[in-house]
């Protein structure tokens, strides 16, 4: 969503349960859904575990389903969302994404918006799992660290890129949240 600023850092947040059930993961589970580093070229050095994601070629019908990382992570996932979401936004919203993403060590993001229209109606927010001194994102040109045990809305309408030049991978949970005035009779309503 085109917000105000690049970046709206939304605070402290508790993500002790959320972290410790992606980090306990097996690598197959990182590995299981590769339709976003297929997809999306940008994505390519990245693996994820989809908790829930919004059919594309459904919208601006809002149809959202469960994903192979439901059953593993949503017990953890969902108080992490409701209670950021209960904080910053409007309830009565949807979730229409939420995934544990990881970039890998030395891998990049290039830079990219988030095109399809979906990413124009939707507070995108990062919760770092881990992450390390090498990590850049980049929005607008300017560079951001994230610090775990907070929460951020990034503007993805703005030109945006990561790097992970540490030895470490980086984690971080990320949703997609649309305030419910924008959803009529289970479509979007373009404003």
């Amino acid at each position: 969503m085109n917000i105000a600023t690049p970046l709206r850092e939304l605070g402290p947040i508790d993500t002790t349960e959320l972290r410790e059930a992606i980090l306990a993961q097996d690598e197959i589970a990182w590995k299981e859904d590769k339709y976003r580093q297929e997809e999306f070229e940008v994505h390519h050095a990245t693996e994820s575990i989809v908790v829930l994601f919004v059919d594309l070629d459904r919208w601006p019908e809002v149809v959202v389903r469960q994903e192979q990382g439901w059953p593993r992570l949503a017990d953890v996932a969902l108080p992490v969302m409701n209670d950021i979401i209960s904080k910053h936004y409007e309830p009565g919203g949807t979730v229409i994404r939420a995934m544990a993403a990881k970039l890998l060590s030395g891998g990049i993001i290039n830079p990219h918006v988030d095109k399809h229209p979906s990413f124009h109606v939707g507070h995108r927010i990062h919760v770092p799992i881990t992450t390390n001194p090498r990590v850049r994102f980049m929005i607008d040109g300017r560079p951001y660290q994230f610090k775990v045990g907070d929460a951020y809305e990034i503007n993805n309408q703005k030109t945006h890129s990561v790097m992970n030049k540490g030895n470490e991978d980086r984690i971080t949970f990320i949703f997609d949240y649309v305030p419910a005035e924008r959803i009529a009779n289970g479509n979007i309503v373009i404003k």
